[in-house]
């Protein structure tokens, strides 16, 4: 009996959305209808880390280990794969290493067995779905979660006897930080360096002046145009910062929260736009840079890093590989329809914030009902398992 492979490689937001769906309804649907040629298909997921984060809580996790415990932002993969047929579905722990897009091959270095040498992994239809890394461990997890834990739960002790801190950065990661400690820690002398003319450049300025008039409000500093371009730390536990102007700050506690970089290195260099983004061939579809190879979420071309660039586009994906593997004769298209509007919720603090949805100004008590009351804890079960996708 012949077997297709399908493999994602990734198992945040996007690849536990991307292979519960598959595994639920694209995959029994094509076997149905293969009974007479006996094609069966296989999901293999890959994932650097054993754990699922919810990183979307990382500024409040990282400011008290009061407020939420690790313990939920922290979720097994493997749970929430129990219920599929270990014929149908194989979990790999691992990075990917390099990828030979001729023998349609993935080198996978094993996460907690690097004196091995890479497990090879083949595939015929691929979904790329790898997300984004950033330079501090508090964003994203960089292979084992417990680097992730380790630098949240240091800088949960490093607060409490803190007299300054610098964050680097002004988009929403920056600025939520610095809201959950000033409402933490008033006393703390906390700096915001946004690296830019203004905070949060996604949004309107008039977003932006608000943002920055409640950080003003609870005493933050916030600096425009200058950046950070490197940091060390002395022998007195201090951080040196060198700043782009020439200056150097020193600060008990240093918080890089700059921005990130696709995970896309051990890809073919034809596959990648000029920034290392996946290419996507359009925005409808998803299809990738080659017959048979898909993608999705932050590593993709056709994001622009917000959250409905994937939860909006897992059903047209599997609609489109549905399509594809039965050569059109099964599914019906469901073209992915990108929000450009400007949306964006950024709390300030644990009482509210300042955002925007389709491009609607919001109140703050709408940021603290959607996402500032508790950062949307409440559905990471649900992520883990496919909660979102329990109906095609």
């Amino acid at each position: 009996m012949a077997v297709h492979n399908i493999v994602v490689i990734g198992a945040s937001y996007a690849g536990l959305g991307t292979a519960h769906y598959l595994l639920r309804y694209t995959i029994p649907s094509l076997e149905k209808a293969s009974n007479s040629d006996s094609t069966t298909y296989k999901l293999t997921l890959i994932s650097a880390t054993t754990h699922f984060y919810h990183k979307v809580g990382a500024p409040r996790f990282l400011a008290s280990p009061d407020l939420i415990p690790l313990s939920k932002a922290f979720l097994p993969i493997a749970d929430g794969f129990k219920s599929y047929s270990p014929s149908k579905f194989e979990l790999i722990i691992g990075e990917a290493h390099s990828l030979n897009d001729t023998a349609q091959t993935i080198a996978i270095k094993e996460t907690y067995d690097s004196s091995s040498p890479p497990k090879t992994v083949s595939y015929n239809t691929l979904i790329l779905a790898t997300g984004a890394s950033s330079e501090s461990p508090l964003w994203s997890i960089p292979g084992s979660h417990e680097r992730t834990i380790s630098a949240l739960k240091s800088t949960q002790s490093a607060l409490p006897n803190a007299k300054t801190v610098l964050i680097a950065g002004g988009g929403p990661a920056g600025v939520e930080t610095a809201g959950e400690i000033a409402s933490l820690f008033p006393k703390i002398d906390i700096t915001l360096l946004s690296g830019a003319d203004r905070l949060l450049t996604r949004l309107r300025p008039a977003i932006s002046a608000a943002a920055e008039s409640r950080l003003q409000a609870m005493s933050v500093k916030v600096v425009h145009g200058t950046r950070a371009e490197r940091a060390t730390s002395d022998v007195n536990g201090a951080t040196e910062v060198a700043l782009d102007d020439g200056s150097v700050k020193v600060v008990d506690l240093y918080i890089e929260a700059t921005g990130i970089r696709p995970n896309t290195a051990f890809l073919p260099k034809s596959w990648l736009t000029e920034k290392n983004y996946v290419i996507t061939r359009d925005t409808t579809s998803l299809r990738g840079p080659v017959d048979g190879v898909y993608a999705i979420g932050d590593a993709a071309g056709y994001s622009l890093g917000g959250a409905l660039d994937i939860i909006d586009a897992v059903r047209p994906l599997c609609s489109t590989i549905l399509q594809d593997l039965s050569k059109g004769e099964m599914g019906k298209a469901q073209p992915f329809k990108q929000t450009v509007t400007e949306t964006q919720l950024v709390p300030i603090g644990p009482s509210g914030g300042v955002g925007s949805a389709f491009g609607w100004r919001v109140p703050s008590f709408v940021v603290w009902l959607i996402k500032s009351r508790d950062y949307m804890i409440g559905m990471v079960p649900g992520v883990v398992v496919g909660d979102k996708f329990m109906k095609a």
